[in-house]
């Protein structure tokens, strides 16, 4: 492993960390103030897809921290048994956020349907760029051109996954920020300020991720533009 690649490891996964301590240590602090409305994660979700004429999701709730998501393949919102159940800044944000992509879903955001038309791929590559690198240690295949085009194709089909998430991810909290204040879930300048920093902290970790796959693409692809055959 040469300087530069150790550089790369410690700079992207010092990245990575620092979103996801950030989003956890913002999330935690706005759900513990409760919104003036007083409606419950799940009371909100069902009012905003209500609203939008969404009748054929299911809202449930998931135990485990930060386990919110929108699964489009069998139409259910799953929110974290906190954010389910609770009142907070934090909980409403999010509940609303996940709402959001429920009505992309709805009004076939292109984006949104790139990025699920994307995730089988997506994730054989995740098993190539997994596994080609221990292949590589005992083989010494990946120091081939052949390995590292398949490295830098593998990295690439991530990056645009993660490129596609970012415009999907900030149109849903635009949403939700949007939503909210409309439907008097968030009473004041305040507390939507509450709702904003829970919801750009966590795009940060999807910024992080498209910043490390970007870093990756590039350390592969740029030698063989440049005309390198192998990297020992």
């Amino acid at each position: 492993m040469n300087l530069l690649s150790i550089l790369l490891f410690v700079g992207t996964m010092g990245l990575s960390l620092w979103a996801a301590a950030r989003v956890k240590s913002v999330y935690r602090r706005y759900s513990q103030i409760p919104a003036s409305s007083r409606a419950t994660g799940a009371q909100v979700a069902a009012a905003i897809l209500q609203r939008a004429g969404i009748r054929d999701v299911e809202i449930v709730a998931q135990d485990g921290m930060l386990s919110d998501h929108y699964d489009p393949m069998n139409k259910r919102l799953v929110l974290s048994v906190e954010n389910y159940q609770g009142s907070s800044l934090a909980a409403l944000g999010v509940a609303a956020h996940e709402c959001g992509h429920a009505i992309q879903h709805q009004q076939a955001y292109a984006p949104l349907h790139w990025r699920m038309a994307a995730v089988g791929a997506t994730n054989f590559a995740s098993q190539i760029v997994m596994w080609l690198p221990l292949i590589g240690m005992f083989t010494g295949f990946l120091s081939g051109y052949t390995g590292m085009w398949i490295m830098a194709a593998g990295w690439g089909v991530i990056m645009a996954f993660n490129l596609i998430t970012l415009p999907v991810e900030f149109d849903a909290s635009t949403r939700a920020k949007r939503v909210l204040a409309e439907m008097g879930f968030i009473g004041t300048d305040e507390e939507m300020a509450g709702v904003r920093k829970t919801l750009d902290a966590a795009a940060w970790t999807y910024v992080a991720a498209f910043i490390t796959t970007l870093a990756y693409f590039l350390y592969y692809m740029l030698p063989l533009l440049l005309g390198g055959r192998s990297r020992d």
